[in-house]
């Protein structure tokens, strides 16, 4: 892992971590994120745009459905993307492909998107031309939840192959979520060990109250539902101001 977000503070390292100054590093870096992040929202805020922080596993299908989602409210709606990865631009170069405008950042060892990355990359985009800005944040179930970007919503994308208990596993990014995906539907077939029911119980087990969809970005199941609530979030956006609590706490 790295470094950055503090994933070497670990039960089995911390007692030998001399006299707290990792821990002290860890706190001065998440409250300088939360500083910015705060900054990037008021810049989303100014502009009107709507911003959504897309975090899954790798391989979950968060390009495809943002491939799905431009195909869906291109009529509508002007979208920009920022791409998180480690290395390449192989997402980034998929939703150009679209005609969407498309910022990647490369993260080398850092395996989270912060939001002084995130203010980089808008540097590159007029956000007085854009309507929704999708973040699709680096492939892993656990840092991404812990370091704000100036989002107003968190997606989290949950796929069949990885097996229904991943929110039970790793409830911090589901409970963070304002929405559950469950993405690659189209595998339930042949997939017969993964239970949309129990996957549901145990987001709900964490508290959590947020919508659960049922998706396949592949086939285009269950795409319109997820269409309606992005819509349905700019609108609340647009009329009222108001944006989710898990984007500020």
């Amino acid at each position: 892992m790295c470094d950055t977000c503090g994933c070497n503070v670990t039960p089995t390292n911390r007692a030998r971590l001399a006299q707290g100054e990792t821990i002290d590093v860890l706190h001065s870096l998440l409250h300088a994120n939360n500083v910015q992040a705060e900054h990037n929202r008021e810049h989303f805020h100014k502009h009107s745009v709507l911003a959504v922080n897309l975090m899954s596993s790798p391989g979950a299908g968060k390009t495809l459905l943002l491939e799905a989602t431009i195909e869906a409210l291109r009529e509508n709606f002007r979208i920009a993307v920022i791409e998180g990865d480690l290395e390449t631009e192989n997402d980034a170069a998929r939703i150009r492909a679209k005609g969407v405008p498309a910022i990647q950042i490369t993260t080398g060892t850092a395996c989270h998107l912060d939001a002084e990355m995130v203010h980089s990359a808008l540097h590159e985009i007029e956000l007085d031309s854009i309507d929704i800005l999708f973040i699709e944040n680096v492939g892993n179930l656990v840092c991404p939840a812990s370091f704000d970007l100036g989002q107003h919503l968190n997606v989290a994308l949950l796929s069949t192959p990885e097996g229904h208990d991943k929110p039970a596993k790793y409830p911090v990014m589901f409970r963070a979520a304002d929405l559950v995906v469950i993405n690659k539907c189209d595998l339930l077939e042949v997939l017969d060990d993964f239970d949309p029911a129990a996957a549901r119980n145990y987001i709900r087990q964490l508290a959590s109250v947020a919508p659960v969809l049922e998706v396949s970005a592949k086939t285009g199941t269950g795409v319109q539902d997820w269409t309606d609530w992005i819509r349905s979030e700019f609108t609340k956006l647009a009329s009222t101001g108001q944006h989710s609590q898990a984007a500020t706490s």
